[in-house]
């Protein structure tokens, strides 16, 4: 009887203990990650096989280097939402009479400010006139921004204010490059076609996003695209001593349906009084002509991802931001004053993963959305002059409504 009495006593011990060590899994509208719902079995399979490829810790042994800005996917993109402004990595070049030098012959234009042991990292030129602070962006719901229409998209374009708004949102057309299959649904002008992804919209699919981020921010090389990255002032293609390409295509295009299938961050609050009268002033004052809250999807060859809302706040069109936020590093068509406009999904839980503290605009450069609205020059100073001529409670209430996105 003791004996039994005993074990019961450990048995409820020992339960005790573990209610105290286990924790609820964490409410989904506060992070990020997580799959879409409605994928097949398949399609689940390759994108937990891409979240393990997208943590990945790459060392010289791998194929690190022999220059690089991280050694992970996930170093610059923490549980899929955006980065630590210590992880920014810089791109620049020189204006040359009015054209833009990437400067190629000193590792332009992106500076690789780490490196393997015993290689030289690249140093920033101090004849760059250009000099473009960035850092890794939140990449939920980037597989529903990938299967909006050109069309849709190109339908909010305005690049001469013909309706006198102030707001000339333009596309940037880029060139594909020639790994990228690009289907007959895309419109084409000059040759190049429609730029969706990046910062300012320099890449067309999640696919040559993907590829570019290995290459050029960790040195790891593909088979869309095999040549590795090397300091030009070493003197010559010396690389890692790696074989290239160093990562399979398979791990590749995990990734990239593991990008194109992360569901987008979910909303919080938004039944809220203060809130839903912060959205109505957000229409009100002009910030819906950019950040525009809807759009839909159309087809897709992933089915969940197909005809579907995509409430990602953002037009994905070029704007001049303006003096305060000019980096004066051109790219593709964009200008180095210009900026595509930042899908807000996501904005309100931004500090889930950075330790508590938000960072916000592209270099990560304040956690204050009221300096965030007053950096917002060019096209959006009207907007911003409106919210700053708001009473205080209906600047907290759009604020309000823009941390429940």
């Amino acid at each position: 009887m003791i004996v039994k009495t005993a074990l019961v006593f450990l048995t409820i011990l020992f339960l005790t203990a573990c209610s105290d060590l286990l924790t609820e899994a964490p409410d989904e509208t506060t992070i990020f990650d997580g799959p879409i719902e409605g994928l097949t079995s398949a399609q689940l399979k390759a994108f937990f096989d891409g979240d393990e490829a997208f943590s990945e810790v790459f060392n010289v042994q791998t194929g690190l280097g022999p220059i690089f800005n991280n050694t992970a996917c996930v170093n610059c993109h923490p549980a899929d939402g955006r980065a630590h402004p210590s992880t920014n990595l810089i791109r620049f070049g020189r204006d040359n009479g009015g054209v833009f030098d990437y400067m190629l012959e000193v590792g332009g234009p992106q500076l690789q400010d780490r490196s393997i042991p015993g290689y030289p990292a690249e140093v920033f030129p101090v004849n760059a006139t250009g000099r473009s602070k960035r850092g890794g962006p939140i990449v939920t719901g980037l597989g529903l921004i990938e299967a909006i229409p050109d069309a849709t998209i190109l339908a909010n374009e305005d690049p001469n204010d013909a309706d006198g708004d102030g707001i000339s949102g333009r596309a940037n057309f880029v060139e594909a490059p020639d790994y990228l299959q690009i289907g007959a649904e895309k419109i084409i002008r000059g040759g190049k076609y429609l730029g969706r992804f990046g910062r300012k919209a320099t890449s067309i699919a999640l696919l040559q996003q993907t590829v570019g981020a290995y290459k050029n921010d960790i040195g790891i090389t593909t088979d869309f695209d095999p040549v590795e990255i090397f300091n030009p002032l070493v003197g010559g293609r010396i690389g890692d001593n790696v074989p290239d390409p160093e990562l399979p295509t398979e791990t590749v295009n995990n990734v990239v349906l593991y990008l194109q299938t992360l569901r987008p961050p979910s909303r919080r609050n938004e039944d809220a009084p203060t809130v839903i009268q912060g959205e109505q002033i957000f229409a009100q004052i002009g910030c819906a002509s950019c950040h525009i809250p809807e759009m839909q999807s159309g087809p897709s060859p992933i089915d969940a991802l197909a005809f579907k809302p995509v409430r990602l706040y953002s037009d994905l069109l070029l704007h001049d931001m303006g003096p305060a936020l000019a980096d004066n590093f051109p790219e593709g068509e964009a200008t180095g004053t210009e900026w595509r406009t930042t899908p807000l999904w996501g904005l309100g839980i931004v500090e889930n993963v950075l330790g508590g503290t938000p960072f916000y605009l592209h270099d990560g450069g304040t956690s204050d959305l009221v300096e965030v609205i007053a950096l917002h020059l060019g096209e959006a100073e009207s907007a911003s002059n409106r919210f700053f001529a708001l009473p205080q409670n209906q600047q907290d209430a759009l604020i309000a409504f823009l941390k429940s996105l």
